[in-house]
């Protein structure tokens, strides 16, 4: 049985994966200047695809019956089992990271008046979160010596997860002041209100 839900969770992962990148588009517009909505329009989606899939890891890891590779039962649950849980959801937001910073490169530079000052902002916004991610997931390889130590160091590398995606939204948002033209598109676009509602603002 075990067996068998590991193949479920490879497969689904998989399947995921390719779902992520095919939402987010394979058209490269990496360098090239687009239209205001073109661009909100692909940042939003590829923002909200990858939002999606970090919230599906957070839940998978607060719900370890749910996840099959090499996971305990909740009830006899250990420290070090609790670790390999995380480091699987961390490698799994990071590699659901690198897809989005590619979408996000991939959509070009909106044609405003601060438009080139947009797209470098949300690039290094991504790119920050694959790199704090990339650092939690390093800070599980340092041994903690108490349980107490062992918590605090999950609980930082977990939340992690929640801050990207928070900052995320946020990056946005900032974009939309700096770039009043901008505004506009990011207010109009179907992928951006999805992710506005999604994240549980008006």
């Amino acid at each position: 049985m075990q067996g068998r839900l590991t193949w479920v969770a490879i497969v689904a992962g998989v399947v995921l994966l390719v779902l992520v990148t095919a939402a987010i588009g394979n058209r490269d517009d990496g360098g090239e200047t687009v239209s205001a909505g073109k661009w909100a329009q692909s940042v939003c989606g590829a923002v909200g695809v990858w939002r999606g899939e970090l919230e599906a890891i957070v839940e998978d890891v607060r719900t370890p019956s749910s996840v099959a590779p090499g996971v305990e039962e909740p009830q006899s649950e250990t420290p070090q089992g609790r670790t390999g849980l995380v480091r699987s959801g961390l490698e799994r937001a990071i590699q659901a990271t690198e897809t989005m910073v590619e979408g996000v490169d991939n959509a070009g530079v909106p044609d405003t008046a601060a438009g080139t000052e947009a797209a470098d902002q949300i690039s290094s916004w991504a790119n920050g979160s694959l790199n704090d991610l990339d650092q939690a997931e390093d800070s599980l390889d340092e041994e903690a010596d108490t349980l107490e130590e062992a918590v605090e160091q999950l609980g930082s590398a977990l939340g992690a997860i929640g801050s990207v995606m928070a900052n995320g939204v946020q990056a946005i948002a900032d974009v939309a002041i700096t770039d009043p033209e901008l505004a506009d598109a990011l207010r109009d676009s179907s992928t951006c209100r999805q992710l506005r509602e999604e994240a549980g603002e008006a």
